[in-house]
């Protein structure tokens, strides 16, 4: 078992795992490997001596392992001659005689060499640790790490998962083989109970009351509220903090969006004109985040960073237009007494958040209250994880240095008045609701609310959408009679999103509205374009609305499939020549708490 770490001399943080790293020599014996390399922090004038001089012992009297204890023992805030000291102490030979001037400059430049190292292996903070070649980003308490090493079933299947959640493409890739799956369930001799499963009822009753919904609405109004409350989320934290709180930044963004989503749009009504497929234009204007991002992403340096901001700011700005769109033209007949209610709802909600109240389960158990009201009153309940984003308070960051001070003076109370009872159970009751809510402060409660949700939205509720509403029965006669239909929704999508994006970003710039980072080229810009043309699953979920036979609905579907391949695979065309230009990472060393 190999353990490397990323350390500084004059890091506290260090120091303390320097102790837990005796004890798991001690457990592990010859089974384990430990290496230290040397990160020295920026701006403390003794951490490169200090690395130095371990490197130093190292190589001219083989005495590294016992200068570093005695670093790491005396430190990590050194005297003004200590240094010296420790290297009188071991006897090392004096570093300003000719003999050995050259072996301290290779020490000097094994120090840099390490850091570079760090630097290139993604340890930006001390102490860093790496185990069996493995990032190690859990508590680096004894058993925490003693069970990364061991390397069980249990920290296996950790990593693995936290692996494929940090893949940018394993949304688009979870999502394409739930839509696979769909399509090959749907065609397979169990199809028709596939069908019947997603149509199977389901309600809650109460008295002579009922809310009873087809499992595949439950998946569409109820499902999908977390999936709308992800992008309401994601929009109020771009509108406050991100890429499109600054006008100048956000200008070409809006405008490559609107010109988006107005072309396909018109495309599709001047394919159509008039019939009963007229209501779908709304498909064409919707793009899909996690396929677009999936291959622009695979793309990897092919594409600038600026360019992926500029398609995903584009795709927020969709999110939002196709959020508005399904309220105000895919609804039901409205019922005015539960829209007063969900008014009502809502104003509480509001008020809520102006009481400044944080916690989190009035705002679940009135948010559960406005769905159901949305839904009974006509609105498409999904709405309710919109509102329910606006509501969600944000606060400005506390003071870290009082949080670090107040929490660390509570575990030093705890370990004087606990003693070993405390390295045992851990800290008392009182002592953890106290630490609970410091670390409630640290984070605004719509950012931790994102945070905890959006993984629940990724890899849950849009492959169970996907899986859904994806599958297509394929049939000699699913094209009859939807010939004019299919193809204005090929056309908006794969043809109308691309141009749509350009004329109105080449207008934007023109007009002298927004400006085009030179980071990206127009060629790169229209290729980001055509991924926008991946409608998918907004694209599903307004052609569900717009079409409740199912015959339409399947048409649809097979066109929103051809279109979004024609889209991805032009997409992919115009951006696999690569651009030369190569981009630097400023990066700063810092001890970690």
């Amino acid at each position: 078992m190999v353990l490397v770490e990323y350390g500084s001399y004059v890091c506290p943080y260090c120091h303390a795992a320097h102790a837990v790293i005796g004890h798991l020599r001690d457990r592990f014996g010859d089974r384990m490997r430990y290496v230290f390399r040397q990160l020295p922090l920026t701006g403390r004038p003794d951490a490169v001596p200090s690395a130095t001089l371990a490197e130093y012992a190292g190589a001219t009297t083989g005495q590294f392992w016992e200068v570093h204890d005695a670093l790491m023992k005396r430190g990590p805030d050194f005297a003004p001659d200590e240094l010296d000291e420790i290297a009188e102490e071991f006897e090392l030979p004096p570093r300003d005689d000719e003999e050995h001037a050259a072996a301290w400059s290779d020490a000097e430049e094994r120090v840099e060499q390490d850091a570079r190292s760090a630097m290139a292996s993604g340890a930006r903070v001390t102490p860093s640790f790496f185990i069996n070649g493995r990032h190690y980003e859990g508590p680096w308490d004894e058993s925490a790490l003693a069970e990364a090493m061991l390397d069980s079933l249990g920290h296996r299947l950790h990593a693995a998962s936290v692996d494929f959640a940090r893949w940018a493409p394993s949304t688009g890739l979870l999502l394409l083989v739930m839509s696979v799956l769909a399509v090959l369930f749907s065609n397979s001799p169990p199809g028709p109970a596939f069908t019947e499963f997603w149509h199977a009822p389901l309600g809650i009753h109460l008295g002579e009351r009922a809310l009873e919904l087809p499992l595949v609405e439950w998946v569409n109004d109820g499902l999908l509220t977390v999936f709308f409350l992800v992008v309401g989320l994601e929009i109020k934290r771009e509108l406050t903090v991100g890429r499109l709180a600054n006008r100048r930044a956000a200008a070409l963004p809006i405008a490559a969006s609107i010109g988006g989503m107005i072309v396909p749009a018109v495309i599709y009504y001047g394919v159509i004109s008039a019939g009963p497929f007229a209501h779908g234009w709304g498909i064409t204007i919707a793009t899909d985040t996690a396929f677009a991002v999936a291959l622009i992403v695979l793309l990897g340096d092919r594409v600038p960073v600026d360019l992926r901001v500029f398609l995903t700011a584009a795709v927020i700005v969709d999110d939002l237009v196709a959020i508005v769109v399904v309220a105000l033209f895919y609804s039901g007949a409205l019922v005015p007494g539960f829209l007063v209610a969900a008014t009502l709802v809502t104003a509480m909600l509001a008020a809520l958040n102006r009481a400044s109240i944080y916690r989190p389960l009035p705002y679940v158990v009135l948010g559960i209250v406005l769905w159901v009201c949305l839904h009974q009153g006509g609105l498409h309940a999904t709405l309710a994880g919109v509102i329910l984003a606006v509501v969600t308070p944000t606060r400005p960051p506390g003071n870290l240095t009082a949080l670090m001070d107040q929490a660390q003076a509570i575990i030093q109370v705890e370990t004087r008045l606990g003693g070993e009872e405390v390295l045992r159970r851990g800290p008392s009751e009182p002592a953890l609701r106290e630490l609970d809510n410091i670390h409630d402060r640290v984070e605004s409660p719509a950012s931790k609310l994102l945070r905890t949700v959006e993984p629940w939205s990724s890899y849950f509720v849009l492959p169970v959408f996907a899986l859904a509403n994806a599958g297509v029965v394929w049939t000699t006669g699913i094209v009859q009679g939807h010939e004019r239909m299919m193809l204005a929704i090929i056309l908006g999508l794969a043809v109308g999103k691309p141009a749509g994006i350009i004329l109105a970003s080449r207008l934007a710039v023109r007009l002298r509205l927004a400006v085009k980072p030179a980071t990206y080229s127009w060629r790169q810009l229209a290729g980001a374009g055509a991924l926008a043309g991946i409608g998918f699953t907004m694209s599903l979920f307004i052609a569900g609305q717009t079409f409740p036979r199912e015959e339409d609905f399947t048409a649809a579907k097979l066109a929103i499939f051809i279109a979004s391949v024609l889209a991805g695979s032009a997409g992919l065309l115009i951006l696999w020549p690569r651009r030369q230009g190569a981009e630097v990472d400023v990066t700063t060393r810092v001890s970690a708490p």
